[in-house]
């Protein structure tokens, strides 16, 4: 059964970092890829990066340049971990952040991600 699980998210002040982390269980990203998303109240979520399962990576063009996607393939556990580093964050961050799966190398956000973890909220406020 494939697991996401969130995790980094809190609140911090314009021009401040934090790092998120997505756990995923029950598949391998080396045939997967992950995506980020957000979701600001009273807006449509979109996709904010996205690691394919080759290590590349894509970003929208309003994190370029402050966010990073990355990731950590476990050989010793069933776990992988893909990680967002935002820097220089804004009040336009604010949201709460998704991670979800997608089988292939597309990277865009055309295509549906499958599965989907519970969310973690960043706030960036002063």
């Amino acid at each position: 059964q494939v697991q996401l699980v969130e995790s980094g998210g809190g609140l911090v002040q314009p021009g401040g970092s934090l790092r998120l982390s997505c756990v995923v269980s029950g598949l391998f990203l080396d045939y997967y890829a992950i995506g980020w998303f957000r979701q600001a109240p009273g807006k449509e979520r979109e996709g904010v990066s996205i690691i394919n399962n080759y290590g590349n990576t894509y970003y929208i063009d309003s994190v370029k340049g402050r966010f990073t996607i990355s990731r950590d393939i476990s050989r010793d556990s069933a776990k992988d971990t893909v990680y967002l580093q935002m820097n220089s964050l804004k009040p336009d961050d604010t949201a709460v952040y998704y991670c979800a799966t997608r089988g292939g190398p597309a990277l865009t956000f055309e295509y549906r991600f499958d599965s989907w973890g519970q969310g973690t909220q960043v706030t960036v406020s002063s």
